[in-house]
């Protein structure tokens, strides 16, 4: 396995673009903060592919990754039709774990197209409005832990070569 694009060491947040649509708000048109979360997956679950992964692969694998813990700092609101950037990086990781730093920035259209197409960044782009991070736990398909780099080798390089240290 080879990713399609991988970050340089420079370059190693993926940011990918969403709008705010109407239902993810509550009567003041703000974005309800369970919604992040629901981001924080999606950057996740772009970086993933962005390296020519996939959930589905790692699932036809048989292995999965829960979330074992939660990081969120509200700085400011996200409103709706607000064109955002989910920004996502790969900071930590050791055979049995990995923690993701997230990022949610509002960004202007033009920006998100450019930034989108883009795709690998030195740093987020825009307004900071939610800062987090997530830790995943490798499992296999019975829900026992295991260790990605005797499971999956191929995995644990491509982990090794685009974690930010």
């Amino acid at each position: 396995m080879s990713p399609t694009s991988s970050p340089s060491a420079a370059c190693s947040w993926y940011g990918f673009p969403l709008r705010v649509r109407y239902q993810e708000t509550d009567s003041m048109k703000v974005v309800f903060h369970g919604n992040y979360i629901t981001w924080f997956e999606v950057g996740r679950t772009e970086w993933i592919r962005a390296l020519g992964l996939s959930y589905r692969e790692l699932e036809a694998r048989g292995l999965m990754l829960p979330v074992v813990d939660l990081q969120v700092a509200f700085k400011r609101p996200a409103l709706y039709d607000d064109v955002i950037m989910v920004y996502t990086r790969l900071e930590q990781r050791s055979p049995l774990r990995m923690t993701f730093a997230s990022v949610v920035c509002r960004v202007g259209e033009a920006e998100a197209d450019r930034t989108a197409q883009q795709g690998w960044h030195a740093e987020p782009i825009g307004e900071r409005l939610v800062e987090g991070a997530t830790t995943l736990a490798w499992l296999n398909s019975n829900w026992r832990p295991v260790r990605i780099e005797r499971e999956a080798k191929d995995i644990w390089t491509l982990l090794e070569s685009v974690t930010h240290d």
